[in-house]
């Protein structure tokens, strides 16, 4: 997407901080849980894709760790802080490698990020509570990241062919 004029430019990053972080609140309101603790969506990844996709690396960095700053102050805790830096961070490292690679489309990509951001909770939490005994849960978590990255591609995918017409 070919922003021209600063004016723009940060109208449009701060609409896509804004869809993150109202992504992430709905997200919080919707019952999903299947017995294991930090399967989630990751609905508000679909912003920082977008901004991946539409404006760059540093952009959709920014929009990431803010919303991920915004969000824990708003809507969580110290721990929901620590654990969605971790995850954040990680995945957004996994998803710019990803696409760097050229033979990801959109939802590889988003998969990356789903699956590292798993691993960088587990990391945090194994880190938090001093015991490798958590990564009992990395299958499950693996499976998750893989189905919820495969879903935000997609969405992904759908919403940048209706921006680019």
């Amino acid at each position: 997407m070919v922003m021209d004029g600063s004016a723009k430019r940060t109208a449009v990053l701060g609409m896509l901080l804004a869809f993150a972080l109202i992504l992430g609140y709905v997200e919080s309101l919707l019952p999903f849980t299947f017995g294991i603790p930090g399967v989630k969506l990751g609905l508000a990844n679909l912003a920082v894709l977008l901004t991946l996709c539409l404006a760059g690396v540093k952009e959709a960095f920014l929009i990431d760790l803010l919303r991920i700053i915004v969000s824990g102050f708003l809507f969580g805790s110290l721990y929901s802080l620590l654990y969605s830096l971790a995850g954040g961070m990680l995945s957004f490292c996994a998803m710019c490698a990803a696409k760097r690679t050229k033979y990801l489309g959109t939802t590889g990509v988003s998969i990356a990020g789903g699956v590292f951001h798993n691993v960088g909770q587990l990391a945090m939490a194994a880190f938090v509570v001093e015991t490798k005994g958590i990564f009992y849960y990395l299958p499950a978590l693996l499976v998750s990241g893989v189905l919820t990255g495969f879903l935000i591609g997609v969405v992904t995918e759908q919403v940048l062919c209706r921006i680019r017409r």
